[in-house]
């Protein structure tokens, strides 16, 4: 949990170091912002990442009561593991359910890293009660064993975007990973094949389904519950 409570914004001024990245970064992430007639900074940022379809979304929100605008999307440069959940330390799965922002990495070995929740409230009930794995994360590179790579240009944007919203009052931002983006016929698909044979993976990537089909509807997020059984509600 290094840096788990620091900006990489202050960090960076803390050491005098990265300044000059800082600086060009929020420059261009002004100029995109503005060029999309979004406010920056925003004050909530929402993740959205599909495995199957490899792709990374940005959305933001101006206000607590307006909608959530799509910013961006970034490509997921590797992808480990097949569909289905994180279950145990070593299976190069990537996660897929219902997190947030947990840790600002600024001196990781893949450039920089936002780090996941991993394993929450779901994964401690569902996945080897003894190595569940850990140290998730979206980081530079293009390496995965489990993370969610989107190479070193996209993670300096992501990150200075993240360490914004987070030092004017985002605490938790939120990552949803998805198998699929279940609105697009090639991936359901393929998803459908993938889990042809399996009920409960079918089962849990229809409650994964009803969360997108409610965001896409409403642009805004819905209310994830987790049952005693490890099962996620939404609301």
């Amino acid at each position: 949990m290094l840096f788990a409570q620091t900006s990489f914004i202050n960090y960076s001024k803390f050491l005098g170091k990265q300044v000059d990245l800082v600086s060009k970064t929020e420059d261009t992430l002004k100029k995109q912002f503005e060029e999309k007639k979004l406010q920056w900074p925003p004050e909530q940022l929402y993740l959205r990442s599909f495995k199957y379809d490899r792709q990374l979304e940005v959305w933001v929100k101006e206000e607590k009561k307006s909608t959530f605008k799509l910013f961006k999307t970034y490509k997921i440069c590797m992808q480990s593991g097949t569909m289905g959940p994180k279950r145990m330390e070593g299976d190069y799965q990537v996660p897929e359910g219902f997190y947030y922002i947990n840790e600002f990495n600024p001196s990781s070995n893949y450039h920089l890293a936002l780090g996941l929740n991993y394993p929450n409230a779901s994964d401690k009930l569902l996945s080897d009660s003894y190595r569940p794995g850990n140290s998730i994360y979206i980081h530079g590179s293009c390496v995965s064993t489990g993370c969610i790579p989107i190479s070193d240009f996209p993670i300096e944007e992501l990150y200075i975007l993240a360490a914004q919203v987070k030092e004017i009052g985002q605490d938790f931002i939120p990552v949803h990973v998805f198998p699929i983006k279940y609105n697009v016929k090639k991936s359901a698909e393929y998803l459908a094949l993938a889990t042809k044979d399996n009920k409960p993976l079918q089962h849990f990537a229809g409650t994964l389904q009803s969360a997108f089909e409610y965001f896409e509807a409403k642009k805004q997020l819905p209310v994830i519950l987790i049952n005693k059984q490890g099962q996620y509600i939404v609301n």
